[in-house]
């Protein structure tokens, strides 16, 4: 690879539906905009079945075809679309550098932040066979329709857990959900509004074991109370998993201003951080709503905010 510094208007790091779309604009208002997409182009959506959320798809659309025809919009207008993962900052000037694989310097007058965050998972071999095949998810909101009139499994003790068993007890027969003290961290409030929901069950000091299938998708879970060793399998054909997520964030620590967990802040109402000219977008910022189309309006504030930028300075 080149050592020769390369010089652009608007660097995009990252891909999904945040990046495409802060591309699309980018491109259009004649910026130029050069995208690093990750180790995974196209995002959290490259690892999902079917959107059927998302405006446009009245049919639905698998989540790879989905972000291809995203790349296939940003490429159109002309962004310059790159394998490659930023792996080292400097915000110190006002010209943002940005190394890419630990070798490649690129000199940048705008930079939009679309790295995304990644679910936690349990680790089992099973969850992420059935990630792939179908019946494991994180996330409820988009995925427990399919489940409608089902058995499901949620595991996870906090907020996020119990907004998800709640929304899925709504959809779904029954929710058995797997916490694996004998309390949950969730609020008072929402601790309440599981316990007052008739068709959730709670399975305290419970860990799953294996989640059970077939070709077809989930079909069950298998699960162990880890005081008395007590196996018992539960009949369910989703199983969703809310222990958290981890934004991808960590090369900006020590630049941008960010919350305990890593995600970082954008001025409200903007996509604007900290460092002039550096803006974030999608779920690298936002750890309330953490979907496709709220990620893609985020994309489309940070390339307006750059073009703003961009126009103020002078810069062409």
């Amino acid at each position: 690879m080149s050592n020769e510094i390369e010089h652009m208007s608007c660097l995009i790091i990252g891909s999904g539906p945040a990046g495409y779309t802060a591309a699309v604009y980018a491109a259009r208002a004649d910026m130029k905009p050069v995208m690093y997409a990750g180790d995974l182009m196209g995002g959290q959506l490259m690892l999902t079945t079917d959107v059927e959320n998302y405006p446009g798809y009245p049919k639905g659309v698998h989540g790879q075809k989905m972000m291809e025809d995203f790349l296939e919009q940003a490429k159109r207008f002309g962004t310059d679309v790159r394998q490659g993962m930023a792996t080292k900052v400097d915000f110190t000037g006002p010209v943002h550098k940005v190394w890419i694989d630990d070798s490649k310097e690129i000199h940048a007058d705008t930079v939009i932040i679309a790295t995304g965050a990644s679910a936690k998972w349990l680790g089992l071999e099973s969850e992420l066979k059935y990630r792939n095949i179908g019946g494991v998810s994180a996330c409820a909101v988009c995925d427990g329709n399919f489940y409608r009139g089902r058995d499901v499994v949620i595991v996870g003790a906090g907020d996020t857990a119990a907004e998800e068993a709640t929304y899925l007890a709504k959809l779904c027969k029954k929710v058995y959900m797997l916490i694996r003290r004998d309390e949950m961290r969730a609020s008072k409030a929402m601790v309440h509004r599981v316990k007052n929901t008739p068709n959730i069950e709670i399975l305290w000091n419970t860990d799953t074991k294996e989640v059970l299938g077939d070709d077809s998708g989930v079909n069950g879970v298998l699960v162990v109370n880890n005081k008395t060793g007590e196996e018992r399998k539960l009949d369910a054909y989703g199983f969703f998993v809310a222990i958290g997520h981890k934004p991808n964030t960590d090369i900006f620590k020590g630049w941008l201003d960010m919350d305990e967990t890593g995600y970082i802040k954008a001025v409200p109402g903007t996509s604007k951080t900290n460092i002039e000219g550096v803006f974030a977008v999608g779920d690298a910022q936002d750890k309330v709503y953490r979907q496709a189309v709220t990620a893609a309006g985020s994309g489309c504030m940070g390339a307006l905010d750059a073009e703003r930028y961009l126009a103020a300075k002078g810069i062409h």
